[in-house]
Order: C-alpha cells, then sequence, then structure tokens
C-alpha cells in the first residue's frame, strides 16, 4: 500500500485514496442475466435500470417451472445483497446464483436491488435507493411483474447489509403505505443481519477472528459507510437504539408485518441479531427466529444450506397468509 492511501483498519477490505475514490482488495466474480428460456438455470433473469444517474437497477428473477405449468399469480420479493454496504452487487455470482434458487424454490418473482455502495455513497444512500426500488416496482410496467406479481404478497427480504437495508427500507415504508399500492408488504425477512454497536458481545469477542466476516472488518465497513463522523451507536448500525424506536415498533405491530430473524451460532453477529429478535418481541411486533450452525452467510456457499432456509422461508410465507386471512 502506497503512502497515499489510508487504510480503514487492519486488514481492511478497502482503502481510501486521496481524490475519494477507494481501491477495494477483495473482488467477486460476476455472472450474466440469463433471460434464453433454453438455458439450464431454474428462474429466468434480466437486468432493469431504474436511476441513470446513480447507476441503479434491478435484476428480476422468474421461476421457469411457473411458466410451464401456470399456478397464477406469485408472490414478490424484493431482494438486497451483502457486502457491508462497501462490496458486491446485484451480479456477484453468489447473490446471482442464491436468487436463482430462491426465485425456483419458493416459486417467487425476485427482485433483486442494484443500490450504490459506500464510502463514495454513504449511508443513507443505500437506503434511499432501496426506497426507490420499492417506488419503480409498485408503478413498473415491466410485464414480468404485472403478468407474474401478486402485488398484495410481497416480502422484504436481505442478507447481512442487505437485511439491514431490507429493515431500514421497511421502517420507511411503514410511513408511505398509501403511497405503494398496489404493493403491500406482508412480512420483512432478515438473513444474518449486519448491524453492530459500540460495547463489544460475548460473541463478537469469542469470534473476532473466525471466519471472512471478522470483526476488524466490520468496523472497516461501519467506518466507510455510516456518515462522517458518526458512530457504532448510529441507528443505521444499532437498530435498538434511537429517539424514534418506539414509533418504529408501533408503526410495524400496526400494520401486522411479521419479521423473520435468521442467524447462526458460528458468527460473530449472532449476540446481536438474538438481540434484535428480543427488542421485536418485547415491543410486540410478531417474529420468528431461524438459527443453525454455520458461519456469516453460509447460505449463499452451501446448496444444503439454503435448501433449508428457503424450505423454512416458504413455511414462514405460507403461514403469514393464512394468519392475514
Amino acid at each position: 500500500m502506497s503512502d497515499d492511501q489510508s487504510p480503514a483498519s487492519d486488514n481492511p477490505p478497502l482503502v481510501l485514496n486521496p481524490d475519494g475514490s477507494c481501491t477495494r482488495f477483495i473482488s467477486f466474480p460476476c455472472s450474466p442475466p440469463t433471460p434464453d428460456h433454453d438455458s439450464d438455470t431454474p428462474a429466468l433473469s434480466k437486468d432493469v435500470t431504474i436511476n441513470d444517474t446513480n447507476k441503479t437497477g434491478v435484476r428480476i428473477y422468474l421461476p421457469k417451472e411457473t411458466l410451464i405449468t401456470p399456478v397464477g399469480k406469485l408472490p414478490l420479493i424484493i431482494y438486497y445483497h451483502g457486502g457491508g454496504f462497501v462490496l458486491m452487487s446485484a451480479s456477484s455470482t453468489q447473490v446471482h446464483n442464491f436468487c436463482n434458487q430462491l426465485a425456483a424454490h419458493l416459486h417467487a418473482v425476485v427482485v433483486s436491488v442494484d443500490y450504490r455502495l459506500a464510502p463514495e455513497h454513504r449511508l443513507p444512500a443505500a437506503y434511499d435507493d432501496g426506497m426507490e426500488a420499492l417506488h419503480w416496482i409498485q408503478s413498473s410496467k415491466d410485464p414480468w411483474l404485472t403478468e407474474s406479481v401478486d402485488f398484495s404478497n410481497c416480502y422484504l427480504m436481505g442478507t447481512s447489509a442487505g437485511a439491514n437495508l431490507a429493515y431500514h427500507v421497511a421502517v420507511r415504508a411503514s410511513l408511505q403505505l398509501h403511497d405503494l399500492e398496489p404493493l403491500k408488504i406482508k412480512g420483512v425477512i432478515l438473513h444474518h443481519m449486519f448491524i453492530g454497536g459500540v460495547e463489544r458481545t460475548g460473541a463478537e469477542i469469542r469470534l473476532a477472528d473466525a471466519g471472512m466476516l471478522t470483526l476488524s472488518r466490520c468496523d472497516a465497513m461501519w467506518d466507510l459507510s455510516l456518515p462522517v463522523g458518526a458512530s457504532r451507536e448510529h441507528e443505521y448500525c444499532n437498530p435498538v437504539v434511537g429517539g424514534g424506536l418506539d414509533d418504529v415498533m408501533s408503526r410495524m405491530k400496526e400494520v401486522g408485518w411479521r419479521v423473520m430473524v435468521t442467524g447462526c451460532y458460528g458468527d460473530l453477529l449472532i449476540d446481536r441479531q438474538l438481540g434484535f429478535a428480543k427488542m421485536l418481541e418485547l415491543k410486540g411486533v410478531e417474529n420468528e427466529c431461524f438459527l443453525g450452525e454455520g458461519y456469516h452467510g453460509i447460505e449463499l456457499d452451501d446448496e444444503l444450506k439454503a435448501k433449508e432456509l428457503f424450505d423454512v422461508i416458504l413455511n414462514f410465507m405460507t403461514l403469514n397468509n393464512v394468519h392475514k386471512d
């Protein structure tokens, strides 16, 4: 590393350059969409631009099986990828493969959102993009959506930083229910939620150097993504703090959204995820936890683990529909 670059922490995922740009040291392979019916993927997919200026868009997934044997309008899952707000994209191969299987297994249309990354675009830019995607979907004339989606059966879902994003988009959406019609959110699925705080938890200390997501990398990504000068006690990082928390929870309880929190015991963020789920329970927001063995984001690497997760999500959605009826 040259003298004109400054690391965000030891072993950082990227470094900031004096001109405001950054150099990323972790890269992920990317996959193109597969709109061809003759492809060997379980879902068709295509990219659509939302905002030319911000260079944001979505990748839409349509399960092939439902095209062969129509089953009526399909549930909609709006998915936000992980990467600590500084890495990855909707086209990252891990994300692409996961969304392919998610759409096929759940018989759902998946809209995977490509949002702006930090540090070039610090929070709340990603939240703004996540919300803009909802409004785009709500008014879109894209035939993959208008012909296949049941807009009254929508779920927000994210992995890691994407789960953080899904939660904050849900908070905003709870104030704009009328403006989002006919889009109706039924629940929020938080997969290995990326959250933090200043005081270390037991799992953070015990698992500080275990796996790819180390404590130093967590700190580095928060330093790069939070507003300049904000600490890890900012509500973007630590959702159980903040003066407006009671109002947020009251709104989520009032609209009747159910929340699914998933986590792994080998993830250094497990204590925070369980604390978040406990907070939801104490505030009267209906929620369900799914916990297992493994590491942060394991379902993006392990197909068997992914299938187990998809089965639980499918059950969550099925029970949710019964609950709403």
